[in-house]
């Protein structure tokens, strides 16, 4: 009886889709996330959908992309606050209201600066939300397992939006390594250098020398990855960083290039910044190179992650910067034509939030008990495909150590395991 009970509630479920609130209206909303929720909320996955930001002007922008209205046709979302607000007036208590309105246990994706991530995620989990945070999902070690915990008891679902795991590539090398077939990583370099028009962006408000840095905002990816590939845990982080001037007049780290040692001795360099020429063919620079040691042999790991093979070259118009001459990679994120009305968003960038959300979704059309919904919690989090507080927990230590090398100027700064994971400087 228990069982027919249970096939009638996952029958009751099965058409209820999860509401969303996206918060934050800024570059990678416009580019990924918004897209890839509009698909999902016409396939059935997505209810009623709420973008959220402090004033009206970048959630006016979204509604009048002309790539989004062509995509998506007759799909909306609901704006806080309303479009009918002045531009430029700033709610600082928008998200909140937002959050007080909620229906329990529906989705949040966090897309905003990173120092604001950990209020933001905090607040969700405790409107009962569960919650997918672009990375790093917070900026301390500490910060991570509170929020992990607090999760935990809810049985709310945490997910951090490290999309580079779901790029086939890194799961067939993920794959080949655990047989064995490179050898153990022992040296690599790693570069992700995003466009100089994100200098004008609003990049140029929050992306200031005491906040962050190009290593642990983008470069966090090769780190997560190198992690993801290997099991290997970081134990010592060196960065070193170039300042410069925001058309703002605001200082920030413009360029940056840190060191990770590895438990095994191995040592990966990443390269990052902010000034991939506008008018170069690629959107950005990128790329991995990982040397292992075998018996009496090498291996190798490449990945170059800015031309894959395909390029273009346009009689109109222009590419990613302006550009007519464009590396055209069709693996991370693409709108292209489907059997269905407007255009469909593909590529491992939206693999990963899809995943992330259908994730929440199953978890509740499943009618799962709060013990149930800790056990698939961690069950996902074991399986270590979608990046969890639980299994990307290196990041944040990663991060932090990184934080406190940059402001000492590169001082090689220490991680520690054990009961009490924790960073300290080098003993000298």
């Amino acid at each position: 009886m228990r069982e027919t009970n249970r096939m009638k509630n996952d029958d009751m479920n099965e058409q209820q889709p999860l509401d969303v609130t996206i918060v934050g209206g800024g570059m990678i909303v416009t580019d990924l996330i918004l897209p890839t929720v509009y698909h999902l909320q016409r396939t059935g996955v997505v209810g009623t959908l709420h973008v959220c930001d402090r004033c009206a002007a970048p959630l006016k922008a979204l509604k009048e992309n002309a790539e989004l209205k062509r995509a998506f046709p007759g799909q909306d979302f609901v704006a806080h606050p309303s479009l009918s607000e002045p531009a430029d007036k700033v709610f600082p208590d928008q998200f909140a209201q937002v959050l007080a309105t909620s229906r329990p246990r529906q989705a949040v994706i966090v897309a905003v600066p990173d120092q604001l991530h950990y209020g933001m995620v905090k607040a969700a989990l405790l409107a009962d939300q569960h919650v997918l945070c672009v990375k790093p999902l917070v900026l301390s070690y500490a910060q991570s397992v509170e929020l992990e915990k607090l999760a935990l008891e809810r049985g709310l679902y945490v997910g951090v939006e490290y999309h580079k795991r779901f790029d086939r590539r890194s799961l067939v090398a993920k794959s080949m390594y655990a047989q064995g077939r490179f050898g153990t990583f022992v040296m690599g370099e790693a570069k992700l250098i995003e466009p100089y028009y994100y200098r004008n962006s609003n990049f140029q408000n929050w992306f200031v020398c005491d906040k962050t840095d190009p290593f642990v905002y983008v470069g966090c990816h090769y780190v997560d990855l190198v992690y993801f590939i290997t099991g290997l845990k970081p134990v010592a982080v060196s960065v070193s960083g170039v300042k410069g001037r925001f058309p703002n007049g605001n200082e920030g780290y413009l360029w940056a290039n840190g060191r990770v040692r590895y438990e095994n001795g191995g040592l990966m360099s990443i390269s990052a910044g902010l000034g991939y020429p506008n008018d170069a063919a690629g959107s950005n620079d990128q790329g991995l190179l990982m040397y292992c040691e075998g018996d009496g042999k090498s291996g190798m790991i490449q990945h170059d992650d800015q031309d894959r093979g395909v390029r273009h070259s346009y009689a109109e118009g222009a590419g990613a910067g302006g550009s007519v001459y464009n590396y055209v990679s069709p693996d991370f994120f693409r709108l292209v034509p489907w059997e269905g009305a407007g255009l469909k968003p593909v590529g491992y960038g939206v693999d990963s939030i899809a995943s992330n959300v259908e994730t929440m979704v199953r978890m509740e059309r499943a009618s799962l008990s709060l013990e149930q919904r800790r056990e698939a919690i961690r069950a996902v989090s074991e399986a270590g495909i979608l990046a969890t507080p639980a299994n990307s927990f290196i990041n944040e230590l990663v991060v932090e150590a990184a934080r406190r090398s940059i402001l000492a100027d590169g001082e090689w700064v220490t991680i520690v395991y054990g009961d009490q994971p924790h960073v300290e400087e080098r003993r000298k």
